[in-house]
């Protein structure tokens, strides 16, 4: 009996310890954790760019890129995430022509020659339109049967002489995308 008295003395102090539930200590949410995205990530011709060379060329913070692809073209504009403009879009399409056609039928009107950049390039600037300012833009038909041309649309009230010192810039970038990697 002494026995039973003895068990049933345990259990009551074991039930009586569980009966007082604590409580819940509150814990804070976790703190979100930025993870930066490579401009490759969105695919396309974004596979070409890079946020980094982006930045080194032309002092501006891109973090935010998408690709698009219609046929043999593809595309990639990339911007920062807040305001619109300025952006940086590169085009790039398989083609067939030739250094005379390049020359004859898609160099613009008083664009300037570019040297040491694919088969035949060149660079020019576009005046300020609704909603944005001057464009540069670079053009270039690739040792590998590409058509390429990047272009930096500048925000609205951005002085043209700025932006055209922008064309040397796109030039170096040019000169670092790899058409073959498409």
């Amino acid at each position: 009996m002494r026995g039973l008295i003895v068990v049933a003395g345990m259990a009551g102090l074991l039930v009586s310890g569980c009966a007082a539930e604590a409580e819940p200590v509150a814990v804070p949410p976790p703190v979100p954790i930025a993870v930066e995205v490579a401009a490759a990530s969105s695919g396309g011709a974004c596979r070409l760019l890079d946020f980094a060379v982006i930045e080194q060329l032309f002092k501006v913070r891109f973090d935010v890129a998408a690709a698009s692809e219609q046929g043999d073209t593809y595309t990639c504009v990339v911007r920062a995430a807040g305001p619109a403009l300025p952006d940086l879009t590169l085009s790039v399409s398989k083609t067939t022509i030739d250094k005379a056609t390049f020359a004859a039928e898609v160099v613009p009107d008083k664009a300037a020659k570019v040297t040491g950049l694919g088969q035949q390039a060149y660079r020019r600037t576009l005046a300020a339109a609704s909603g944005r300012g001057p464009v540069a833009e670079v053009g270039w038909l690739a040792a590998d049967g590409r058509l390429a041309t990047v272009s930096w649309t500048s925000a609205r009230g951005s002085e043209r002489s700025v932006v055209e010192k922008l064309t040397g810039d796109l030039t170096t970038l040019a000169k670092k995308v790899n058409t073959r990697a498409l």
